[in-house]
């Protein structure tokens, strides 16, 4: 195994601060992995990369992401800037023989997200991408659940990703809604509940859509008269069938007021049905049918060290798992994969088919009937 790693980091915003913390605090967790060295940070600011190369321990710093790709020390890139620099960067990376880490969406088009997955399949470098959510033990416990046949026949599906953090229509136009950038919320937040509906219950084989803009324009800045006009969607509801025979449906909505993190499902099957939300990422509601009318309900089963990769951060149930652990599960599985010389999970390849499903979406919303994902 490979026993150290150079750490690339672009990017210094909230998925930046993100990754950061992440792979300081994945081989605590994680002692088998290799060693991660913060070998470079990049931001196209460069006082603000001087800045976190300081804070999160990077040992030096640069104004220029392609220094950054093309130097010796580093071993993995991650990507965390704006969508519509995902794919020339990662290209980038993989042609210098870099493992890459990008985050999610993938690319703006499904084209690029296949030229993407291509390259790298053909360099034979590891990738990862940022669904960290489905690290959750809970999740993973779910899908074996499914997998095992404790609840049945599946036979349902409801999930949702709704935040309100593009709810006031006076909240200026940025990169996030710049249709250069890929779909809106469909792809900043649907690709997270898409991702782990397949990560649940397997590929999704049809779509039918209804893909909204709400909020047709924004201010080009704060308190600005001049307007601009807004063409990705603020909200897309999905009816889904999986290729294993059940239905669903799919929501994904940026300005669901009141709402700052409902990411969860409701999983029915012949047996038994399976509850979640991330507001509550350290609860899973367990139904089983059959039991005492008078006493039946959901059981509340609260994550502990008995659910794996819990007990590697907190000896003690009950304590919490949070969202910057999540991450760390991802980039220990991320580092212990390259170390190994195995794939890791969610790939590039992985990205790709979720990035099928929300482009098959807004076809179908367009056209106003069902269509099959390729």
């Amino acid at each position: 195994m490979t026993r150290e790693l150079g750490i690339g980091l672009i990017g210094t915003g909230f998925m930046g601060k993100a990754h950061a913390f992440a792979y300081r605090a994945a081989l605590a967790a994680f002692p088998d992995i290799p060693v991660p060295r913060l070998e470079m940070i990049a931001d196209v600011a460069p006082d603000l990369a001087t800045k976190a190369a300081h804070q999160y321990g990077f040992a030096r710093s640069t104004g220029d992401w392609r220094a950054l790709v093309a130097d010796p020390r580093v071993d993995v890139v991650s990507i965390t800037t704006p969508n519509i620099f995902h794919k020339e960067m990662a290209l980038a990376a993989i042609a210098a023989g870099k493992h890459v880490h990008c985050e999610k969406p993938l690319s703006p088009s499904l084209a690029d997200s296949l030229a993407m997955v291509e390259a790298a399949d053909k360099a034979g470098v590891v990738t990862q991408v940022g669904f960290n959510y489905i690290k959750n033990p809970l999740l993973k416990m779910a899908r074996d659940m499914a997998a095992a046949g404790e609840l049945g026949e599946i036979t349902g599906f409801r999930g949702i990703h709704a935040e309100d953090y593009m709810h006031d229509p006076e909240s200026p136009y940025s990169w996030r809604i710049d249709p250069a950038g890929g779909p809106g919320v469909i792809a900043d937040l649907g690709s997270h509940i898409i991702g782990m509906a397949r990560f649940l219950l397997g590929p999704i084989a049809e779509v039918s859509a209804d893909v909204r803009t709400v909020v047709t324009s924004r201010p080009v800045a704060r308190g600005a008269r001049e307007r601009k006009q807004v063409l990705v969607d603020d909200v897309a509801r999905i009816l889904v069938s999986f290729a294993r025979g059940c239905g669903g449906t799919i929501e994904a909505n940026w300005i669901a007021t009141g709402r700052k993190m409902q990411l969860g499902f409701e999983l029915t099957g012949e047996k038994g049905s399976l509850v979640f939300t991330q507001e509550r990422l350290n609860e899973l509601l367990l139904y089983k049918a059959g039991g005492d009318a008078r006493t039946s309900g959901h059981v509340k089963i609260e994550a502990g060290p008995q659910h794996a990769p819990y007990g590697q951060f907190c000896i003690a149930g009950g304590h919490q798992l949070g969202f910057n652990d999540l991450k760390t599960i991802e980039m220990g599985e991320f580092l212990g994969a390259i170390g190994a010389g195995r794939k890791s999970s969610p790939d590039f390849r992985e990205a790709y088919e979720i990035q099928k499903v929300v482009e098959a979406s807004i076809a179908s919303s367009r056209a106003r009937g069902w269509v099959r994902v390729a």
